[in-house]
């Protein structure tokens, strides 16, 4: 089953690290992430930049309107994100402990199941 686990932290904590707060953290997270690739279950990851980098297109009355920034406004973003494919969501679940157990502050990961759609074919 593919899942996305979605990251979500307060980015002005995250973008204030320093290169080594940065440099730690990321080869804690790769130390998890690890075991995942080598099994290949561990799909294309990312961090998304900051949100003062985003534009949201909302569907307006007749066109849609194109504005700068985020469309929720809370310190809590959505960060980045994994795809993994797992067995089950208890194996989702237990990559996204080790995730937290290694990511400072109050991250937080939502894990949300996903069909990969093909135009002209079922969704897998």
């Amino acid at each position: 089953m593919l899942y996305a686990i979605l990251c979500y932290a307060d980015e002005e904590k995250v973008f204030a690290w320093s290169k080594e707060e940065e440099a730690a953290v990321m080869g804690r997270l790769q130390a998890v992430q690890e075991p995942l690739a080598r099994a290949g279950k561990l799909g294309p990851t990312g961090r998304l930049m900051p949100t003062t980098a985003a534009t949201t297109v909302r569907k307006g009355r007749d066109e849609p309107l194109v504005v700068d920034g985020p469309f929720a406004e809370t310190k809590e973003v959505l960060l980045g994100f994994y795809t993994v494919d797992v067995e089950n969501l208890d194996e989702a679940i237990a990559f996204s402990k080790e995730l937290s157990a290694v990511n400072p502050g109050s991250t937080s990961y939502e894990i949300r199941p996903f069909y990969v759609f093909h135009p002209g074919s079922s969704p897998t």
